[in-house]
């Protein structure tokens, strides 16, 4: 490619040749993967092979590109809290750090949650400069919620000082997709902090791109199982450089597509 060329990615961002290149000659400060939709227990899928798979490629990716931690971003299950136990000791094979939030199809109340994951459904946790919320967008029965205002409210206040803040909630609360909702107060009060970079979103299996909306980032990461959605299973790779640049991409989920910036 030509320094001059420029490269318009499925994200909408503009990104010259050059500063792709500076960016992928640099070694990330910080690499995670946002996965999501893995449905353990869908009977009509092959769940325990999509788990198997996700588990190996994502291990595969680490040994590789050293990742600091891995987001499953909703819907472990489908549907019957039982299958909560063989998930987790899936998910216990991954040989990064990870986390989960609760999906529409994750039977769980809050107290069952903790007791499984060993911290509440609205939880965040910082590494150096950066903050990072996980939260929940559905209830029991699996209705599709807002997230908590009040609590994201108090975190943002509470990081404002932050470089970046990451946020990975399961439903879009921005009315972009076929399933999402429409959550207008949460995107008043995320649009007061610049420092939010980006809304990790899972759900919409059928979504794998970077949708914006007043100028917010909502990225979107496919499905590692489930019945439906892209054609591929595959993961989300973000990468963080000191110079502020965040490279992402999904794996595919061997092979890197869909190259943007954050």
């Amino acid at each position: 490619m030509n320094r001059r060329e420029f490269l318009i990615l499925s994200s909408g961002v503009i990104l010259s040749g050059c500063d792709l290149l500076s960016v992928d000659e640099k070694k990330p400060k910080l690499t995670f993967i946002a996965a999501s939709d893995g449905h353990y227990g869908e009977q009509i899928t092959d769940y325990k092979s999509n788990y198997n798979n996700f588990i190996n490629a994502a291990n595969e990716f680490h040994k590789n590109n050293s990742v600091d931690f891995c987001v499953i971003n909703g819907d472990i299950v489908h549907d019957d809290k039982k299958y909560f136990t063989p998930a987790k000791k899936q998910l216990d094979l991954l040989k990064m750090k990870y986390f989960v939030s609760k999906g529409n199809h994750d039977p769980a109340t809050p107290d069952e949650w903790l007791k499984i994951w060993g911290y509440p459904m609205d939880f965040d946790f910082t590494i150096n400069n950066d903050a990072f919320l996980i939260m929940s967008t559905s209830d029991l029965g699996g209705r599709y919620l807002c997230p908590d205002i009040s609590w994201l409210s108090l975190k943002l206040a509470e990081h404002k000082s932050k470089k970046n803040i990451f946020i990975f909630m399961h439903i879009n609360p921005a009315s972009q997709t076929k399933f999402s909702v429409e959550c207008n107060s949460i995107i008043s009060l995320l649009k007061q902090y610049k420092n939010v970079r980006a809304i990790f979103n899972g759900h919409d299996h059928d979504h794998d791109e970077i949708i914006l909306k007043d100028g917010i980032p909502f990225v979107f990461d496919s499905h590692f199982g489930g019945s439906w959605g892209t054609d591929y299973h595959g993961f989300r790779v973000v990468e963080l450089y000191d110079d502020g640049n965040i490279l992402t991409y999904m794996m595919n989920p061997h092979t890197k597509i869909k190259s943007g910036t954050l």
